[in-house]
């Protein structure tokens, strides 16, 4: 499925594929482990994991097992939310590279601006002490890129101005109905690639009236149409599933929504309300 072969380019010249397999809210062992060997296995090559998920070392086991060269695979993780210090950051990543047993990562993220008890609080001045570590791992080869997630404008304007390295990618909660249009356009005006996560609305949008009588003309599922809007809007799905037949049927998205079909789903603003 040319989907899941096709790239981005990062700012920096890295390419990343253009549909990655999200494992947020997967359970370590057997149920990490399966799903991602099965996304392996149904032609994905971009694995997206994180510190506070937990199942980093089920990631890194099922990649080692796949038998596919460890370069032909793209890895994701972040550095807890609540890490707003070098210290912190620099174990955090020890912890990760550890579990995943992988090498060098190829995408570490902070995975938000705030610590998710405290939605909102300022950490500007911790986010910087933080991708300062992220530039010295950076720099010395550690991690292929380097960037965020959850961050606004504001945020990212405060990050970059104290700091050398624009982030290469912003991972946010991005589908139809919550398009995040400030963050996005101000990320692709800067050649800052956005990532969509939780493109179904961690399940919402399948019931969506709307996108189904879209899905129907194209013969596709209201997940396909979902997830084909993101790449339309140049934004990279990161859809999950424990799901074989879903998981497969997620990246078998090769058509093309038609212009009128795009701007349907662009009237739907709001429906994550």
């Amino acid at each position: 499925m040319p989907a899941l072969t096709d790239t981005f380019t990062l700012s920096n010249g890295v390419t990343i594929p253009k549909i990655g397999f999200g494992t947020w809210q997967i359970p370590d062992g057997p149920e990490t482990y399966d799903s991602v060997r099965t996304a392996l296995d149904a032609g994905y090559r971009h694995i997206d994991t994180a510190r506070a998920y937990g199942n980093e070392a089920s990631v890194g086991r099922a990649v080692r097992d796949s038998g596919i060269p460890r370069d032909e695979i793209f890895i994701t993780t972040k550095c807890p939310a609540e890490v707003k210090d070098a210290a912190g950051a620099r174990n955090a990543f020890e912890r990760s590279t550890a579990a995943l047993d992988l090498g060098p990562v190829d995408l570490y993220l902070i995975h938000a601006p705030w610590p998710w008890n405290a939605i909102g609080s300022d950490h500007r001045a911790g986010n910087i002490e933080v991708w300062k570590v992220f530039e010295e791992l950076y720099e010395a080869g550690s991690t292929r890129s380097i960037g965020v997630s959850n961050f606004e404008v504001d945020d990212l304007e405060s990050l970059t101005a104290a700091t050398t390295v624009l982030p290469h990618a912003n991972q946010i909660r991005w589908f139809v109905g919550n398009t995040q249009p400030e963050t996005t356009a101000y990320c692709h005006e800067r050649d800052i690639l956005v990532e969509g996560y939780s493109p179904l609305a961690t399940g919402r949008l399948l019931g969506n009236q709307d996108i189904a009588a879209i899905a129907e003309k194209y013969g596709k599922s209201v997940a396909q149409v979902s997830i084909r809007y993101l790449l339309q809007k140049n934004v990279l799905p990161l859809p999950k599933s424990t799901t074989p037949s879903r998981i497969v049927e997620n990246a078998d998205v090769d058509f093309e929504l038609a212009p009128e079909d795009v701007a349907a789903l662009d009237a739907l603003e709001g429906g994550d309300r």
